[in-house]
């Protein structure tokens, strides 16, 4: 397991692993971290909706793949397993029919940094696929479950509604499944999926108000009856932003979310359960596994009692 010198290890103790020291931006460290190593998962990322310099993120999400891709050919790894995401896929523009694995987006659909940099890592994937790397992309939907510590901005969202921090919700909608589910997901695409082929890891197409419905039957917190319009949510995120930009801190609600709110992700996830015998379980029990992890580990002012 490839960790940087600065990587928070809490979620990997106590796991039987050998831990490597490097960085995707360092084809050195990966040059070292691939000797004798036959099958790669890619799964690292930098997964921020804000970031003071952009750039970051696409030195890591883009740059680090390019290496890691390179380096991976150099050691000639038997098969390559490339963590993408639903974003690539479900962009706003799209037919009404569920997005999946053969829909084309482009670029100029991705919203904000970090789907654009996801969006052009997965390209140099599947180039390296045509030029013969053994590449296999999976693209996950939304995960939940144990093990968030940062949180993640999907986290963030639990986390914000599990303390009362939630006003109302937006017409708006995601694909749920259990982190655990997407981790099988990734060994049944090492094992049966096909070269340079994607496959949707997902759950269950939820909107937000069902989201929050859910979590409010597993916390016993009250879910948000108030609908809120984009166009206030919008205002809200540049208003944040701004303040944000004058404290130089982090905004609490970042703009680039807002403007993926306007779209539902919801995709069609039967591609992977009909080649790859992917079989996710309910989305409710899932948000339930999270909401009483982040309670657990003190995310949470009143704690949930199981």
């Amino acid at each position: 397991m490839l960790t940087r010198p600065t990587s928070r290890l809490e979620a990997i103790i106590g796991l039987d692993v050998e831990r490597i020291t490097g960085d995707l931006r360092d084809p050195s460290s990966l040059a070292r971290a691939l000797e004798g190593v036959q099958l790669v998962f890619h799964v690292a990322a930098d997964y921020r909706l804000w970031a003071s310099d952009p750039r970051e993120i696409y030195r890591t999400n883009v740059d680090g793949t390019r290496n890691l891709l390179a380096a991976a050919r150099q050691s000639g790894v038997e098969r390559f397993v490339y963590t993408s995401t639903v974003g690539t896929i479900a962009a706003p523009g799209l037919l009404s029919t569920l997005p999946n694995e053969e829909t084309v987006a482009g670029l100029h659909q991705m919203i904000g940094h970090y789907k654009r940099s996801k969006f052009l890592a997965e390209k140099e994937a599947m180039q390296a696929a045509r030029e013969g790397l053994p590449v296999v992309i999976v693209n996950p939907t939304t995960p939940v479950g144990p093990g968030d510590w940062k949180p993640t901005p999907t986290g963030r969202m639990i986390v914000d509604f599990l303390n009362g921090r939630t006003p109302g919700y937006v017409d708006s909608g995601l694909n749920i499944v259990a982190v655990d589910d997407v981790a099988e997901g990734h060994w049944l695409a090492a094992e049966r999926g096909r070269i340079g082929e994607r496959y949707l890891l997902g759950g269950d197409n939820l909107t937000l108000q069902e989201i929050f419905g859910i979590l409010a039957c597993v916390s016993g917190r009250p879910a948000p009856t108030r609908k809120i319009p984009h166009t206030l949510a919008f205002a809200a995120g540049c208003a944040e932003a701004l303040i944000s930009k004058i404290a130089a801190r982090e905004p609490r609600i970042p703009l680039e979310g807002v403007r993926m709110a306007r779209h539902k992700m919801f995709v069609d996830c039967s591609k992977a359960i009909r080649e790859l015998g992917f079989s996710p379980g309910p989305a409710n029990a899932a948000l339930e596994r999270a909401a009483q992890w982040y309670s657990d580990h003190r995310y949470v002012q009143f704690p949930i009692t199981a």
